[in-house]
Order: C-alpha cells, then structure tokens, then sequence
C-alpha cells in the first residue's frame, strides 16, 4: 500500500513538467491514467537517439527521455479532438480524484474538459494545470518551454562564467531544472488540495507556471537583489555570499570545497597546510574573504595544484569540510552511495527484462515506494482501463478502435 494507493489520477500531460509531476504521485502508489494521442502518443516518445536497447541490445523506439518519466503509469490512447474521444476523458474525470494539463491556457475549454466543466460532473476533482505563464496576465496565450524560462526568469544571468573569462556569458542548466522544479511544485499543490478536499468535500483549480516556479527557486539571489537594488552576477562555480564555496583545479582534476562558515575555513585551512590564512585580517570573517574573494581564490588555487584532488579531499574531509570530487553522470552512478541508498533499480520491461533507471529518492518508512511497472507502451492499457473505470465492453472498444477514437 503505497502513501497515495486509492488515489485515481487522470494525467494529460506531456514532455516533462507534468509528467514529472504524475510521476511522483504514481510512485506515491497512486492509478495515474496517462492519457497520449492514438498514433504517435506523447512529443517525448520520438526524442531520440538514445533509445532503450531490447533484450537483444537492438535500439527499439521507446526514446530514453520518455522512459526518465513515465513509469508507473498505465497508458490510454484517445483522440481528444473527437466527440466521442472527448465523452471518454470526461467520464474518466468523473471517476478521478485529480486532473493535470499543460495545454495552452484555456485550450481544453472547447473539448468541455476544462476545470469549470469537469468540476460540475465531478465537485471532488483536483485539477491541475501546468503552463509557462500561468492562467493570466499578458503572456498567459504564450508557450513556454524551460530553456526559455530559464533565460526569462533570471536563472541563466546567474548561471555560468563571468563575462570576460574563457567560456564567460549565460548558461542554462544542463537539465530542464524548471520543468522539474514545476512539477515537484505541482505535486505539493496537488496533495495540499487532496488534504484541504477531506475538510471541505471540495476539489480545486492548481494554476501552475513555469515562470512563477523560476522566480521562487532563485531563493537568496533574489532576496539580494531586493535588499541591494544590484542584479547578482554570475560567479561561475563560486558562491556569491560564501567563500571559499567554489570548484578547485588540483594537478589532476577539479574538486569541490563548500565552506559554510568561519571555523571551517579554519578548520580547512589546518588541514591543507596553510594555517596562518586565518590570522590574516583580509580573510579572518567570511564578509572580509566576500571583499577579497579574488585573493583568497587564487591563494588556494595555486595550493591545491601540488597534489591530486583525491589527496585533498581525503584531508579535508578529516576536519569535516564539505568537499568531493565532480563526477560525470558514469561516476556518479557508481558511487557506493548511491548503491546503499538503493537509487538504481531494475524494472523488467516488456523489450528488455534488464531494464534499469533511478529510483524515487522518496523513503517512507510504513509506505515506501514501489516500483511497479517501467513506462508504458502507448496505448498498452486502453482496454483494461476503459473496462475497469467505464464498463466498456470488448464489442464497444473494437468499435471505438476501428472508428480511431482509442487506440
């Protein structure tokens, strides 16, 4: 029994932040319903190379993207754009307990599918939509993908290196950061409402946008700015209010050093050999290594280049400094870490048996996650979820297949 078993949830969403969000509520224990397109089903199906290897290691067309998150999910081929397609969707609603979109706002008014129609066939529904700008303003009609959020919403002015160094200017993130940010977000708006539903006997609209979740994750770099009135910069891998916070070249490769305050800069400084730094007036307070970050910096960037970074984080960590080396996605994936904490897990799929991808880095004691099914091939489950919620007969889904309303 999963923390959510019971709950039904009608997911028409598609690429990343809503799926992301259904995700997270399937891997909870709840019955997420994916609805796809017949034929070609979610954009992110085709965004590939890579694809999932079947079990004779050939490429199927199962694209990896997709595969990052859909699991736990069942899968229902409908044609949305049809009447009959639409009666089908509707009566889904009626028996769900949450909704979620990310069409273009107020798209799904002319299908009768928006939340004012369904909340009348179904008061208890949690509708969620996800957008790039939310269901108002001057911007609301507009698409939003992440890449432009992040430019929009000030995370790529922050991100990357100074101008005039090699490799200077914005950066996004080499993960669409906001279109997960946005639907982790969404499911804390989702469950507040199922928990507010058990007071009230009521469902609600959770508007949700891209650009709001942006500006919310700047988090003190935004707060500084409204205390200063002054755009924070860009400082590459550094900290803009700590220092030493920054990557380090050592002979080999780059590592990292986090030091949060001013006894683990001394106590840094004792383990590495430069035990005076601290009497130095320039740096004794964390405020005056701020004023005089250029340099401390190159003060320990000379240092560190006379042994290999896994000499120094061995040191360091003695004194418990946060320190550790920077891994590809390879190496991180073999920490031992991350095999004690069980986030690499293998969930047979139907082309390949030895399926594996990371878990949910949700641990529950009394209601754990659970890893039931890898995504799901489009329109694997249009039968036995059309049979189950709607009572559909063999006879009335061959009908519905051969006139393309289900595939």
């Amino acid at each position: 029994m999963g923390a959510l078993t019971g709950i039904r949830v009608l997911d028409l969403s598609r690429v990343l932040a809503g799926p992301w969000c259904s995700q997270v509520l399937a891997d909870l224990g709840a019955d997420v319903v994916k609805i796809e397109r017949v034929g070609s089903g979610d954009d992110t199906r085709a965004w590939g190379p890579p694809f999932m290897k079947n079990e004779k290691g050939v490429n199927s067309q199962e694209s990896s993207y997709y595969q990052s998150t859909n699991r736990n999910k069942r899968s229902v081929a409908v044609d949305i754009a049809s009447e009959k397609g639409q009666e089908i969707v509707r009566a889904l609603a009626a028996e769900s307990d949450v909704l979620i979109e990310n069409f273009k706002a107020g798209s799904l008014k002319k299908y009768g599918l928006d939340y004012e129609s369904l909340s009348i066939l179904n008061p208890r529904l949690v509708y969620c939509s996800i957008t790039g700008f939310g269901q108002t303003g001057p911007r609301a009609q507009e698409p939003g993908y992440d890449f432009i959020i992040q430019g929009m919403g000030g995370l790529m002015s922050i991100t990357g290196e100074r101008d005039g160094v090699p490799g200077g200017g914005p950066q996004k993130v080499g993960v669409a950061v906001t279109d997960v940010m946005t639907g982790l977000y969404s499911v804390i708006a989702i469950q507040a409402a199922l928990l507010a539903r058990e007071k009230t006997g009521r469902g609600q609209y959770c508007d949700m946008a891209l650009l709001d979740v942006q500006l919310a994750a700047l988090g003190n770099q935004s707060q500084n700015y409204l205390s200063t009135g002054v755009p924070p910069g860009r400082y590459g891998n550094a900290h803009a209010n700590i220092v030493p916070y920054n990557s380090f070249r050592a002979c080999d490769k780059d590592f990292i050093i986090a030091c949060g305050n001013d006894a683990q800069f001394v106590a840094l400084c004792s383990a590495i050999g430069l035990s005076e730094l601290p009497a130095d007036p320039r740096f004794s307070r964390n405020e005056d290594r701020v004023r005089n970050r250029e340099a401390i910096t190159q003060i320990l960037s000379d240092h560190f280049m006379s042994e290999n970074a896994d000499v120094w984080v061995e040191r360091i960590s003695k004194v418990k400094v946060p320190v550790g080396v920077i891994n590809d996605i390879a190496d991180a994936l073999t920490e031992p870490q991350v095999d004690a904490r069980g986030m690499l897990v293998k969930i047979p799929h139907a082309m390949n048996p030895e399926f594996k991808m990371v878990g949910s880095p949700i641990h529950l004691s009394d209601t754990p996650v659970e890893y039931r099914r890898p995504a799901p091939l489009l329109g694997e489950d249009t039968d036995t979820v059309l049979s189950e919620y709607l009572d559909l007969t063999l006879e009335q889904l061959s009908k519905l297949k051969s006139e393309g309303v289900v595939g």
